[in-house]
């Protein structure tokens, strides 16, 4: 009794909450009772009221279930670290393992070019004098490659003609045609441009050649020096140190430094912006043709990117052009992710169902590919050349899969019109960052400079040249400014803001607060109870 009111009927516990709550409005209700008319208008106002409140709710439940961002964006100005810079100098490595077949390939691709347009390319594409690069405990190995493996002929270039039904103009393109394991649902991978067309033909034959040579190869004994390839380093006007760089070799860039890989050194702390306190290096920007065909471009490649982090080259970065000083100022953007409800995305790569085969950091491009390659290793039987192995699997090849062909093409072409699960199962990361690049270029050296700076580089580094065309390039990294733009994404409806937004909504429409809400829960609780006694009091008069 000290808790729950008694009442006589349902009536009188309506007429006391409607006298007595908070609720602007339903005292009408009673105060009119005696007018029919204005209460049936003051209860249809009331229950449009309501209905319009909880419509409300609804909208605003449904835009908050929807889990919307708002970017907001801040500056901020501090010292920071250098970014990883990964050059390459476009000269991939003839292995001896496989010289006699890249020789092959090679009077393949001039006799292909020869068919195609009529030109005699011998003397001036090819040299086949090159010196090659010899792997040693590798003698048996290269027995049997050179024993077992032959280069198929049944990928020809062919010239095909279509025509233009709106124009009536004859087109042509140039492609080789690929079919499955059994000969069929054969396909021809064409381009309009027979350049292209040749690149991607010889780049097919030359996956299937060094697929031969072993997944890890020792080449540390017979790597190029950095000083072969970069005549002068100064960072912040310090001369470069042998530790501030890592070599690798990428099978189509060829030989590959990489400067600041990991980011942890203060030496490469920045902490003035402009020209004079980024990278500075003279590179030699000779291409040697060792493999011609695998890049037609003379110059150097060069990426920007995050420390610990893969560099994907022919997915990004630029060309240095020879006889050019590049400057290339750069400009920093962080991007923080929520996640969670609010979006995909991924801390670490850790909560990844795709199984990462880079040893550095997660990026969404090294998810990609790793992605990829478990599908092409499944779907096919063998790996794609340029992306690392899972274990126990080998690189295709088509002596001993002859089909891989056209399965890998298939299945890029899903990839690449999202048809594969790839990009569902791997996000993008929590935070990156990202580096804006703006360049200017300048004819370097001049040709009052010219000699005097190349008989410098011959003192210093040894250097000659023996063409009358430029072979050497200078390129200047620095950041414009140190402060940096920082994306962060925010909740747009969070709980307190739901929580605001719901009260002004009932306050727009009944004038009260929280503690009507709590009246409303009370007059329900006064109706179960009152209605338990009733049914109580009628079970007892029916018993006695």
């Amino acid at each position: 009794e000290g808790l729950i009111e008694f009442y006589d009927s349902f009536k009188d516990m309506f007429e006391f909450f409607c006298k007595n709550t908070t609720i602007h409005g339903t005292i009408r209700l009673v105060c009119s009772d005696s007018n029919r008319m204005k209460t049936a208008f003051w209860t249809l106002l009331l229950l449009a009221s309501f209905g319009m409140l909880y419509w409300q709710f609804a909208l605003m439940f449904s835009q908050y279930w929807a889990y919307p961002v708002v970017l907001t964006m801040s500056m901020h100005s501090e010292p920071k670290m250098f970014p990883a810079i990964t050059i390459c100098n476009l000269d991939p490595y003839r292995f001896e393992l496989v010289s006699e077949h890249l020789v092959q390939l090679d009077h393949m691709a001039e006799e292909s070019i020869a068919f195609l347009y009529g030109i005699n390319t011998s003397a001036s594409l090819f040299h086949m004098g090159e010196k090659n690069i010899h792997v040693r405990d590798l003698s048996s190995i290269g027995n049997l490659s050179r024993s077992s493996f032959k280069l198929s002929q049944n990928f020809s270039l062919l010239r095909m003609s279509d025509h233009n039904n709106r124009s009536g103009k004859k087109h042509s393109s140039v492609g080789f045609r690929l079919c499955n394991a059994t000969g069929g649902n054969c396909f021809y991978k064409t381009y309009s441009s027979g350049m292209d067309a040749i690149l991607e033909w010889y780049r097919f034959h030359y996956m299937n050649i060094m697929s031969q040579l072993p997944v890890i190869i020792n080449i540390s004994d017979h790597e190029e020096q950095i000083e072969d390839m970069v005549y002068s380093c100064q960072y912040d006007g310090e001369p470069c140190r042998p530790s501030d760089y890592v070599h690798f070799h990428h099978p189509v860039f060829g030989s590959c430094y990489t400067f600041n890989s990991k980011g942890t050194d203060p030496f490469w702390t920045a902490t003035k912006p402009g020209i004079p306190y980024g990278l500075s290096l003279i590179l030699r920007a000779e291409q040697k043709d060792h493999i011609p065909l695998l890049s037609t471009v003379a110059g150097v490649k060069v990426m920007i990117h995050n420390h610990n982090q893969t560099p994907f080259l022919e997915h990004e970065g630029f060309d240095i052009r020879p006889g050019i000083a590049t400057t290339i100022g750069i400009q920093q953007d962080e991007v923080n992710r929520l996640g969670g409800n609010y979006g995909k995305c991924t801390t670490n790569g850790n909560d990844v169902n795709v199984k990462l085969l880079y040893n550095n950091s997660y990026t969404l491009q090294a998810c990609l590919h790793s992605c990829f390659q478990h599908i092409m290793v499944r779907k096919c039987g063998c790996g794609y050349y340029y992306y690392p192995l899972p274990p126990g699997a080998e690189y295709c090849n088509y002596n001993k899969q002859p089909a891989w062909g056209h399965c890998f093409y298939q299945l890029y072409n899903r990839l690449r019109n999202h048809h594969l699960n790839c990009f569902d199962q791997c996000p993008k990361p929590c935070r990156e960052s990202l580096y804006k690049v703006s360049a200017g270029t300048a004819k370097w050296p001049s040709a009052k400079s010219q000699d005097w700076i190349r008989q410098a580089l011959r003192h210093q580094n040894g250097y000659n040249s023996t063409s009358n065309r430029n072979d050497i390039a200078k390129v200047t990294i620095f950041y414009q400014q140190l402060n940096y733009q920082s994306v962060n994404e925010s909740p747009l409806l969070s709980e307190n803001l739901l929580l605001s937004s719901m009260g002004s909504q009932w306050s727009l429409w009944f004038g009260s607060s929280v503690l009507s809400v709590v009246e409303m829960f009370e007059l329900l609780i006064d109706t179960l109870v009152l209605s338990l006694l009733f049914c109580y009091q009628r079970f007892r008069s029916k018993k006695t």
